[in-house]
């Protein structure tokens, strides 16, 4: 009867033992914290705990071979205080979504981080544990590029790093060869100088056509929140500019310019919901055009002008954000300013200053999205600038982006975009066009030229599962481009009126490297135009968005 007894208690105790288990594995994986209600209860910050991800996840049978694990070990993984420097939160700090969500963009928008996340875990005791999570990217680029676009060809061999010993420095020689010239450059990079906010830039590049330095130091206005920024520029420039006519060169000028300025900004930061920020500055711009001396083309030369003006700006910004993906990359987190946005600048140059001329200087710019990009959103965006001396607007230019994306599944996405440029007695050095590298994917680059145009594009994205290598996303897009051009054309050729064409393509985004940037190989048909042209336009490049 014992014995009995003995069997069913140990029958009875299989539900129990059951049931712990599953609580000890519910409390191994504890359910995702909800944030607003870790905001609303006043957890602080126990803990930074750092989780950094290498190249290639050796955990995944996929990834787990000898190349790969060799790649990872000669990879130097992003120092501590390399990301330690840009939390806008640390511990003691009452926990905020919006600095948590905050932060995790600024991580994302460094190019030697694939992926970043923010996310809260290990509550108890009033206090929470703030986790963030990287992924590094091989920052490391040797190798040879080429390209093709509009009939024309570009190429560079460089050596690149993007995350120098694993502290955010880039590094770059490179020589490169375009269209317009080839270029020897030496170029370093480092978002925070120290521990700070302050950036540095050095620029040196032997061009066949001239030169083009550049120094640069800034801290902007890093957060929402941040209270004021500072910087100065200095950039000399020495280069030839080519005028193009049905996409061939057809005038040239050589254009010097010295380019200095300075600035000051404050903010009181974000409130309620909105940041109002307030800059002042100086700036010095003085442009020269000489002969290009070409045995083969005529100069064209723009006007000198030289302006020296103090200036004043202001910036309206909405705290709304939305995070998206297979919009313009693939697979991959991105990041878009859904709310309004608005900033203008103005000038006044002064002959009593040194300027060649008094003239009014106005910069505005401004966007606002509307829907939502889980679903359909449409991103609108426009921007005026220009000057009014003597009496006359001069170099002035509205433009109009309407950008529109229609969520059709996970791997399809529907975009559209239209973009329109308006144009009034332009400087000769800026002209307006339109062509392969300008849109219009069935025509040379360059194709046609005037002082306003309009571009509208149809575009069936494709995202697929096929990883080849686990090196690289593949997509794939079918796509209609519309436009044309209006108005002066600085070398008097009549406008073609509306060009068309139609294509495909495939596309391929690097999962491993530092690169935002996604290869794009398309085959566009041009439907109407001048007799010259081919009737299949091949073009192999990179673009930063599909």
């Amino acid at each position: 009867m014992s014995h009995s007894n003995s069997k069913l208690t140990a029958f009875a105790l299989v539900p129990l033992l059951a049931m712990s288990m599953t609580l000890l594995a519910d409390d191994e994986t504890p359910s995702p914290l909800d944030p607003a209600r870790l905001e609303a209860e006043g957890v602080v910050i126990a803990n930074i705990v750092l989780d950094k991800q290498d190249v290639f996840d050796l955990s995944d049978p996929k990834e787990n071979n000898a190349l790969y694990r060799f790649a990872n070990r000669l990879h130097i993984i992003t120092k501590d205080s390399t990301i330690e420097k840009q939390l806008l939160i640390k511990p003691g700090d009452a926990f905020s979504k919006r600095l948590a969500d905050e932060t995790e963009r600024i991580l994302r928008g460094n190019t030697y981080f694939y992926d970043v996340a923010v996310t809260p875990k290990n509550r108890q005791d009033g206090a929470v544990d703030l986790h963030i999570s990287t992924r590094d990217v091989w920052t490391l680029r040797p190798g040879f590029s080429y390209s093709r676009s509009g009939g024309e060809n570009k190429s560079s061999v460089k050596i690149e790093e993007l995350n120098l010993f694993g502290r955010g420095q880039q590094l770059l020689v490179s020589r490169s060869s375009n269209v317009d010239r080839d270029s020897t450059t030496l170029e370093f990079r480092d978002k925070h100088i120290g521990r700070s906010w302050a950036s540095v830039a050095l620029r040196f590049a032997d061009n066949s056509d001239g030169h083009s330095n550049l120094l640069s130091v800034n801290r902007p206005f890093y957060a929402l929140d941040a209270r004021w920024a500072a910087g100065a520029t200095l950039f000399d420039d020495d280069h030839r500019s080519t005028l193009y006519q049905l996409g061939e060169r057809e005038a040239a000028y050589r254009h010097e310019r010295r380019f200095y300025s300075a600035f000051g900004g404050w903010s009181a930061g974000l409130r309620d919901g909105w940041v109002r920020r307030f800059t002042a500055g100086i700036v010095y711009d003085d442009n020269r055009f000489v002969d290009a001396l070409d045995p083969i083309l005529p100069s064209v030369l723009p006007g000198d002008r030289k302006l020296v003006y103090p200036f004043v700006g202001i910036e309206i910004l909405e705290d709304r954000f939305e995070k998206a993906s297979n919009r313009n990359q693939i697979k991959k987190t991105e990041d878009f300013l859904t709310g309004t946005s608005f900033s203008a600048s103005l000038g006044w140059s002064d002959e009593s200053l040194g300027a060649d001329r008094d003239a009014v200087l106005y910069w505005l710019r401004g966007g606002r999205s509307f829907g939502a990009l889980a679903e359909s959103a449409l991103l609108l965006s426009g921007s005026a600038s220009g000057r009014y001396e003597s009496g006359d607007s001069v170099n002035t230019l509205f433009n109009l982006g309407a950008r529109y994306y229609l969520q059709q599944s996970e791997k399809r996405t529907f975009f559209t975009t239209l973009l329109a440029t308006y144009g009034s007695n332009l400087d000769l050095d800026n002209p307006v066009e339109l062509g392969g590298n300008t849109g219009l994917r069935g025509y040379p680059l360059r194709y046609q030229s005037g002082d306003s145009k309009i571009l509208l594009t149809i575009e069936q994205r494709f995202f697929w599962d096929w990883y080849p290598f686990r090196l690289f996303r593949v997509g794939g897009a079918i796509f209609a481009d519309a436009g044309r051009t209006w108005g002066d054309n600085p070398l008097g050729g009549e406008s073609l009126g509306w060009l068309s064409n139609a294509g495909f393509g495939l596309r391929f985004a690097p999962t491993r490297t530092g690169s935002r940037k996604i290869v794009h190989l398309d085959v566009a048909f041009p439907l109407n135009g001048d007799s010259s042209i081919d009737n299949v336009q091949i073009l192999l490049g990179s673009k930063r968005s599909f």
